[in-house]
């Protein structure tokens, strides 16, 4: 695989192409049901460390806001990591119970955690796991759930919002309000994209402007519809629904170039919310004061894998002729050696450890040529290393090696060919 960065040259210069390494930034969104419960008077307040693996080591890259008396957290801010399709990347995510009295993180409660390689995120693009305490066993029925989303589109959209005329959801004040964005995903459910901060004791709200990444926002498509909800916040977490509706990025777009600049948004209260001035279809106004969309000067045109049918094939042809040399001699490819290891090997640990995180059952078709096997000895052009008859010749990466001559190759494109017809019979 290779990865070009195309950039916009100056005058009297020539643009150069060049090669890089295969790397690709992909946007990580975390979620999490049935945490343990560690507050005596109240449910736990969870928040999410990402870790990597540097030299044995976790190192921390980031942290997601705490969720305040949820144990059923969907958190607002992202991961972004870059992903190296050739590297084994480990990352390590743990839950924690803020205590408001800590100064390092691990005086906070440990809720459980969950390690696994970003090559396995990615390849899933959805990822359900349970999560595990520090002792090995399960945490409760606590879960997490990890979202991939490759950010292989450059633009980019701010958004600056204020609201008018919110409902009142406070007794002795006015309302905290704050929103959400929630994109659509292919399985129909809404995923939330982007939380606002809380302004306080307002109903004329005025949000900060936030910039995010259209393909996060609306997966790159301008017309796909966005949702967006307004919250009263609540410190005890049960926040008060104010209202909802929804735009599109192309909406907004021409907002920006229209005379008031603005895009109006009804909120619709569509269910009863518990609270003194609650009402059913409550209809207040949203007001967007200006979506601006930017476009990076820099594009960068990556080779990857995008996680749907079109996966790696590993397939290996092993050479056993005496080509090699005497496997009992170091000089060997196929060298026996003591310390259980050789160039073969060390050829598919490479490779294999990379692909084997995007196949379902991680069993590789495995074919050797130029061998005598038992039991009348005779040479062999093709066959099985674990000596089961096709179209089963899979074994594990740690017990194959490569090269194919012809006859293996051959077999390899049949393969390779009936996969192709198999899927597109499906």
């Amino acid at each position: 695989m290779m990865a070009y960065t195309l950039g916009s040259a100056t005058e009297g210069q020539t643009r150069s192409v060049g090669p890089q390494h295969c790397i690709t930034r992909v946007e990580l969104s975390v979620t999490a049901t049935s945490l343990l419960d560690r507050d005596v008077a109240s449910k736990s307040d969870p928040f999410c460390v990402l870790f990597h693996e540097v030299d044995g080591n976790w190192v921390e890259l980031g942290r997601t806001e705490t969720a305040v008396n949820n144990l059923n957290p969907v958190f607002g801010v992202k991961f972004q990591v870059d992903y190296h399709f050739e590297e084994i990347q480990k990352l390590r995510f743990a839950m924690f119970d803020e205590d408001k009295c800590a100064t390092q993180l691990y005086e906070h409660d440990f809720l459980g955690e969950f390690i696994c390689t970003l090559g396995v995120i990615v390849s899933n693009k959805k990822l359900h796991r349970p999560l595990i305490l520090a002792n090995g066993k399960p945490a409760g029925k606590g879960s997490i759930t990890i979202t991939a989303q490759e950010l292989s589109d450059n633009r980019i959209i701010t958004l600056t919002l204020s609201g008018r005329k919110l409902d009142k959801k406070d007794f002795f004040g006015k309302s905290d309000p704050y929103l959400e964005f929630h994109k659509q995903g292919e399985d129909g459910k809404w995923m939330l994209v982007h939380r606002t901060e809380v302004i306080k004791n307002t109903l004329d709200p005025a949000w900060k402007p936030f910039t995010v990444p259209l393909i996060s926002l609306c997966n790159g498509d301008v017309d796909r519809n966005i949702k967006v909800l307004c919250y009263d916040y609540d410190n005890d977490g049960g926040h008060d629904f104010i209202g909802e509706f929804q735009t599109t990025v192309s909406k907004m777009s021409e907002a920006q170039n229209s005379v008031e600049n603005s895009v109006e948004g009804s909120f619709m209260n569509t269910a009863a919310v518990p609270g003194v001035y609650a009402r059913t279809r409550t209809h207040v106004d949203g007001r967007v004061a200006q979506a601006n969309e930017q476009t990076s000067l820099m594009k960068t045109v990556v080779l990857v894998i995008d996680g749907s049918d079109r996966r790696p094939v590993f397939r290996v042809g092993i050479d056993f002729t005496a080509s090699n040399g005497n496997p009992r001699e170091p000089s060997s490819l196929h060298y026996i050696n003591p310390l259980g290891s050789n160039e073969y090997l060390a050829a598919i640990l490479a490779v294999g450890q990379i692909i084997q995180d995007y196949d379902t059952d991680k069993m590789f078709p495995a074919l050797g040529f130029g061998a005598q096997l038992p039991p009348d000895w005779k040479v062999s052009h093709e066959f099985a290393i674990n000596f089961n008859p096709p179209p089963t010749p899979s074994v594990q990466v740690w017990r194959v090696l490569p090269r194919p001559t012809l006859p293996v190759s051959l077999t390899f494109v049949s393969m390779a060919r009936q996969t192709l017809l198999q899927s597109s019979a499906m």
